[in-house]
C-alpha cells in the first residue's frame, strides 16, 4: 500500500538513503532540508527547503495527511556554540513534533545517539537501561539526550506515536561524515591512534540502518503499543576494534597505517588545552574547531557497544550484513 512520508534531514547521509529507500518501495515522499537536492527531484521525491526551526506555523501544513514522520535532521559536530546545536537539535526537534501534532500525523521515528549516554565509562554491551549522564562531554550529546526525551514524551499524546533510534558510528557508500574525516585526517598527517588501539566499538551500515528505520515505523504502525515512547541501539552487532578498522579503510585507499599514537590521559590534557584556546578566540570573534576535544578523545579511546536484542524482539531488526560484507559492498564500489 502506496503511503505518504516525510524525511527531515533528507539531503543527509541517513535522510537521503532512507529517502530513496521509501521512494523505491512506492511511497510519496517529501524530503525538508536548508538545501535543494536535485539528484532527490530525479527521483519523484519531492523537496521543501525549510529551516525546521523556524515557525512551524509557517510549514506545518505540510504535514497533512502525511502517514508517518522519519526525523534525521540534526546538527552533528564535535564542536559549536551552544545555541547552534540547542537550535536545530532541540528547537528542530520541538518543532517537527508540534507539525506533527497539528497535522494528526500518527507516527514519528526520530534517528537519536548512543553518545546521549555518553558518560566516559567503558560501555561493554549495555542496553537501553543504560542511564543519561548527569553531565554531559559535549553540546552534541546533550542536545541530542534532551531532543531524544522529548520525542519519547510526545509518544501518546495527540494520538501521536513515536520512538527513538540510537544508530551508532554510521557508514557505508557516499558518507559524508565518518569515512570522508578519517582519510581527511590521515591525508593531512593529523590522525593520530588514542590509547593502545584495542578499544571494541559498534558500528551501523547505512544499508541496515535504513532498514533498522522502516521496522521501527512498520512496527509503529502495527503493533504501536510494542515499541511506542521507547529507544533501541541499532548497529551491526559486532563490536570491532575501532584503530584496526580505520587501518582498513586507509588500506583500501592507498594510504598506510596509524603510526602516530597518544596516551589517553596526555590526549584529554591536549584537548583540555585546545578547547579553551577554541573558547578565547570565540570572545574575540573568531571561530575555529579544536582538532581535539575531550568527547573525541573519549569516542576514540574506550569501548563503547551495546545490545540491539530490544530491536530484534520488539522491531524484528536483524543486520542483513556482517562487518566484512559491509567494508566489501562499501570500497568495492567506491575505491
Amino acid at each position: 500500500m502506496t503511503r505518504r512520508y516525510i524525511v527531515t534531514g533528507g539531503g543527509g547521509f541517513v535522510g537521503k538513503a532512507l529517502a530513496k529507500a521509501l521512494r523505491a518501495a512506492g511511497h510519496q515522499v517529501l524530503s525538508i532540508s536548508r538545501a535543494s537536492y536535485p539528484e532527490l527531484q530525479e527521483l519523484g521525491i519531492i523537496s521543501a527547503q525549510i529551516d525546521i526551526s523556524s515557525d512551524p506555523s509557517t510549514w506545518c501544513e505540510l504535514f497533512t495527511s502525511v502517514d508517518g514522520v522519519f526525523h534525521t535532521a540534526a546538527k552533528v559536530d564535535m564542536w559549536g556554540s551552544y545555541e547552534g546545536f540547542f537550535k536545530t537539535n532541540v528547537i528542530g526537534t520541538r518543532n517537527v513534533i508540534e507539525a506533527c501534532r497539528r497535522a494528526s500525523v500518527p507516527s514519528l521515528v526520530f534517528t537519536s545517539s548512543p553518545s546521549v549516554i555518553h558518560d566516559g565509562a567503558q560501555l561493554n554491551g549495555v542496553d537501553e537501561s543504560y542511564p543519561y549522564p548527569k553531565h554531559f562531554p559535549a553540546f552534541y550529546p546533550q542536545t541530542k539526550a534532551q531532543a531524544e526525551q522529548e520525542v519519547m514524551a510526545a509518544d501518546y499524546k495527540n494520538g501521536l506515536r513515536t520512538v527513538a533510534l540510537r544508530p551508532h558510528l554510521i557508514w557505508g557508500p557516499n558518507d559524508t561524515n565518518l569515512i570522508p574525516t578519517i582519510l581527511e585526517r590521515a591525508k593531512l598527517g593529523r590522525l593520530t591512534r588514542i590509547g593502545d588501539g584495542s578499544n571494541l566499538v559498534d558500528l551501523t551500515f547505512i544499508d541496515d540502518c535504513v532498514t533498522a528505520h522502516l521496522c521501527a515505523m512498520r512496527t509503529l504502525e502495527t503493533k504501536p503499543d510494542l515499541a511506542g515512547g521507547k529507544a533501541y541501539f541499532i548497529s551491526q552487532g559486532e563490536p570491532t576494534k575501532l584503530w584496526s578498522w580505520i587501518d582498513q579503510i586507509l588500506k583500501a585507499h592507498g594510504l598506510g597505517p596509524v603510526t602516530k599514537s597518544l596516551p589517553k590521559s596526555c590526549a584529554t590534557v591536549l584537548a583540555y588545552l585546545m578547547e579553551g584556546y577554541a573558547r578565547a578566540l570565540r570572545l574575540l570573534g573568531i571561530e575555529t574547531k579544536p582538532l581535539l576535544t575531550r568527547f573525541l578523545v573519549s569516542e576514540m579511546s574506550t569501548n563503547h557497544y551495546f545490545s540491539i536484542e530490544r530491536a530484534r524482539i520488539d522491531l524484528g531488526f536483524t543486520p542483513a550484513f556482517t562487518m566484512e560484507q559491509a567494508f566489501k559492498r562499501t570500497f568495492t564500489q567506491s575505491v
